[in-house]
């Protein structure tokens, strides 16, 4: 999936691509609705939750 950068917020994601949800999800980031998905990056959401971002972003690039 072009255009996803670990910059993003994960609401920004979930906007450009909704499917990216289930990869989410599955990462280990379940609370996509919540305030911090409107606030953090993409990498400072993968930190908190102790994800690989480079694997993460590679998982999104498959998409």
């Amino acid at each position: 999936m072009t255009g996803i950068t670990k910059e993003m917020t994960i609401g920004e994601i979930l906007r450009t691509n909704p499917d990216a949800a289930p990869l989410l999800m599955e990462a280990g980031m379940h609370c996509l609705g919540c305030p911090s998905a409107q606030g953090e990056s993409l990498e400072e959401a993968a930190e908190v939750h102790g994800i690989d971002i480079d694997a993460l972003m590679k998982a999104i690039e498959e998409l």
